[in-house]
């Protein structure tokens, strides 16, 4: 051994020997301690999301546009802004929690509305308004505390020190204005009328290597410093030209010139210093940005996979979730919505946005134009947060802090800008070859591909974005075919991995396991398809179906076409379900009747109602004389037909007129039970007028009475049985609604045509999908790639005709595709 230590060992054995839960909370400390960064960021943001106010959307901002963009970590500058920040705020916050301050008296009034003033700063009054900043405040010194035991929290300024004490040499020494390459500068001429201001800018150079953010500082430094020295120039020039002047002036300035010439001096020197300050600002903040986008050297990375996911994440939520961006849509539901032909206003713009802003992504990643994504990283960073605090809320009209669906959606967002500035940091990688899902031949991306390639319009989609923002010579149909090759041949290498890592001998049958795991559940699948439409419309009514009991159940006869005679409603207490012994008497008395227990059999206890109806008609009858006498008339003739009809449509004569019994199915339309009538007859009903005679006139009005009622009552009543149907739940009630045959005709059809082209047509393709060895083609799929990402594009058409000719010649495609 190089180098040992007893003492070490001993220590080393020790902390083998430990418990493993020990062990584990040593691990979560060190997993802290490493990314202790990573959990002030959290925190937060986190306190952002809770509170959502302007005093905490500062810190937030910037890290997506500072600490996460500088490298190699975050300045020294950076964490004391945001400690001395949270300092603050938190005074700020116990400063406005007395009672003496206005908005502070109705606060029970004011607490929820998000445009209050109070809440929009965040100075409101509340219980555990300090809570998570002194969580933040807690996470900010220990990770001070951390860098300081490593060394690296006063790192920038020795490196500012060192670097402004080399740059005074060097503005001393050289009177050419010369600098070094990296830091070199040229004097921008600000000239005013009587002194001159000198501001320096870096020279744009085509490689500056990358410093960490105390390029800044030192920047900073050289500013003031030229500034002080052009204005101590100019001073003197100043002075200069004024003794000149005294001495040639013959006539001596008045007052009123005095004034004018020292209000002018004044003017020109706040100007002065109003330029310098802008520039002590904007110069470091031109280089930070300068140095991020044209870097001498960076650790290429591709995070772009990890943004898509994101971004796909963020788009589930929407479309679950979206009537949390609505304001009247809180209750509302995304299929209910879609069936009804309507598409909700907030579901639509928060979608277009989703789907524009990966849009663009994928452009900004196939251009490799890292200044194009720091441009949209700063306009997405500052746009989402000015939309979800401050138009949000006043949308939705409820405060952030109180939509859960929306602090998901930017908690998602926040983890994308992360990768975002990761991705900016790092730099594009130079080279985009293939789908991320084709980096490896094993069956989870196999499957993972595929079901890529199944989702609608994607795989187009794609491929015409890549052809439209990537450098080519070949055709859209060249490019597709392409493409359309390069997935095939994935395909067949998976398999033929597959092969390789599980081989089958020769002479030897299949197993049972694989056949009977398969085929049996091939056989299993196709059976459930054809019988799916069944199958789903007998379990969605008997096993998930709800029963739908009458609201109201109501009654109008009419006789011969004259005015109603009666008209009767039971609602409520006179809608009554059938208990146990009730229901047993009932199915007893149809012990005989095959067809009535057989309707009965679909029904349970629950499904049956009867309604108690009233025999005094609701309403007075008011006939004419005349039409009176006529049907008077028409009921003593007895040779004729006189018609009475019924509120659901049917028209009988006044014999066995009473269905007695109701089917109640889904749809409107009532239908009388045929199975459950005495040989398959109606119940009789009277039919009496009465008339009461006052000083107001005579009133009158008909009276019913059912002869053969189940419950016997001394006054005269209607009872009426209705059977309810149950009907589907109404998550399901769009698939339900096509019924049996039209789910046959638009599921088990379209299926059948699908799975119909998988087991026909194989004989054609034979040529093509029994490749024993798919290494050549799959190598000049990747060459077509390379050659394109270098700009070589002379020799991409090469390689695409050699390829056309490959598939076009059947010998060739043998010898390149032959066992090696």
């Amino acid at each position: 051994r190089m180098f040992h230590d007893d003492e070490l060992e001993e220590s080393e054995k020790f902390y083998v020997g430990q418990p493993r839960v020990l062990l584990l909370i040593y691990a979560l400390y060190n997993t802290l301690v490493a990314r202790s960064e990573m959990v002030c960021y959290f925190v937060i943001i986190l306190n952002h999301m809770i509170s959502a106010s302007m005093i905490t959307l500062v810190l937030p901002i910037l890290i997506f546009l500072w600490a996460m963009l500088s490298v190699p970590r975050p300045s020294k500058r950076f964490w004391m802004t945001a400690i001395v920040y949270t300092e603050v705020a938190i005074v700020i916050k116990y400063f406005f929690q007395f009672g003496f301050f206005p908005w502070n008296k109705h606060v029970d009034y004011t607490k929820d509305k998000p445009y209050h003033p109070p809440n929009i700063i965040g100075i409101e009054k509340k219980e555990g308004y300090v809570h998570y900043d002194l969580v933040q405040l807690l996470a900010l010194f220990f990770h001070r505390s951390i860098l300081k035991c490593h060394g690296l929290w006063d790192e920038d300024e020795k490196g500012d020190s060192s670097s402004n004490k080399e740059d005074t040499d060097d503005e001393l020494s050289l009177t050419g204005g010369r600098r070094d390459s990296s830091a070199s500068l040229k004097s921008v001429n600000l000239a005013a009328s009587v002194e001159s201001i000198h501001v320096h800018f870096p020279e744009q150079q085509t490689a500056i290597r990358r410093k960490s953010s105390s390029s800044i500082s030192q920047l900073s430094h050289r500013s003031s410093f030229s500034s002080h020295r052009s204005k101590r120039g100019s001073t003197s020039t100043r002075n200069s030209s004024q003794k000149g002047s005294s001495v040639l002036s013959i006539k001596q300035k008045s007052r009123k010139e005095l004034l004018m010439e020292k209000f002018r001096e004044q003017m020109i020197k706040a100007k002065a210093f109003t330029i310098k300050k802008t520039l002590q600002v904007y110069v470091p903040i031109r280089q930070f940005f300068y140095n991020l986008i044209h870097p001498d050297y960076s650790a290429v990375t591709d995070v772009y996979v990890l943004m898509f996911l994101a971004d796909t994440v963020d788009f589930i939520i929407i479309v679950f979730g979206f009537w949390a961006f609505g304001k009247h849509s809180a209750a509302a539901d995304i299929t209910s919505s879609l069936s009804e032909d309507q598409v909700p206003e907030a579901f639509l713009v928060m979608v277009l946005i989703q789907f524009g802003t990966m849009v663009v992504d994928r452009a900004l990643y196939l251009k490799k134009t890292v200044m194009g994504k720091v441009i949209f990283q700063v306009i997405l960073v500052f746009g989402i947060h000015f939309w979800m605090f401050f138009i949000l809320p006043g949308v939705t009209e409820r405060k952030f802090s109180q939509n859960t669906v929306a602090q998901l959606w930017y908690f998602v967002k926040c983890v994308y800008f992360g990768l975002s500035a990761y991705q900016i940091r790092c730099g594009y990688p130079t080279r985009v070859l293939g789908n991320f899902l084709t980096k490896s031949y094993n069956y989870v991306n196999l499957f993972l591909f595929q079901g890529f390639r199944l989702v609608p319009f994607l795989t187009e989609l794609r491929a015409v974005m890549d052809w439209v923002w990537t450098d080519t010579t070949l055709s859209l149909s060249s490019w597709i075919c392409v493409e359309d090759i390069y997935a095939h041949i994935f395909i067949l290498k998976c398999w033929r991995e597959s092969e390789k890592r599980y081989p089958q001998p020769r002479g030897q049958k299949k197993k049972k396991v694989v056949k009977y795991g398969m085929g049996g559940m091939i056989i299993v699948l196709l059976i459930c398809i054809v019988w799916f439409p069944l199958l789903f419309m007998s379990l969605i009514k008997s096993v998930a179906g709800i029963t739908n009991k009458p609201l109201d159940v109501s009654i109008t006869i009419t006789l011969g076409g004259y005015q109603p005679i009666f008209t009767m409603s039971a609602q409520q207490n006179q809608l009554k379900s059938l208990d146990s012994n009730e229901f047993n008497d009932f199915l007893r008395s149809y012990r005989g009747n095959t067809a009535a227990l057989q309707f009965l059999e679909g029904y349970a206890r629950e499904d049956i109602t009867r309604a108690d109806l009233e025999g005094n008609s609701n309403s007075l009858w008011t006939i004419s004389p005349p039409s009176r006498k006529k049907m008077i008339q028409g009921l003593l003739d007895f040779e004729a037909d006189f018609t009475v009809v019924l509120s659901w449509t049917i028209q009988r004569t006044l014999e066995e007129v009473y269905p007695y019994y109701i089917k109640a199915p889904s749809d409107s339309l009532a239908k009388p039970i045929k199975q459950l009538l005495k040989d398959c007859k109606w119940e009789n009903i009277t039919v009496s007028l009465v008339k009461n005679g006052s000083k107001e006139g005579a009133r009158e009005w008909w009276v019913l009475n059912q002869l053969g009622k189940r419950q016997k009552t001394p006054q005269e009543s209607l009872e009426l049985f209705i059977f309810s149907d149950k009907v589907s739940p109404p998550s399901l009630g769009f698939l339900a609604g096509y019924g049996i045959m039209g789910l046959y005709a638009s599921v088990v059809l379209v299926i059948g045509k699908f799975v119909r082209e998988f087991f026909s047509g194989i004989s054609h393709s034979i040529m093509f999908e029994e490749l024993p060895n798919v290494d050549r083609i799959l190598k000049l799929c990747t060459d077509i790639f390379l050659v394109r990402e270098t700009g070589e594009l002379e020799l991409e058409e090469d390689l695409y005709a050699k390829l056309i000719f490959l598939y076009r010649s059947p010998e060739t495609m043998i010898k390149w595709t032959r066992e090696k």
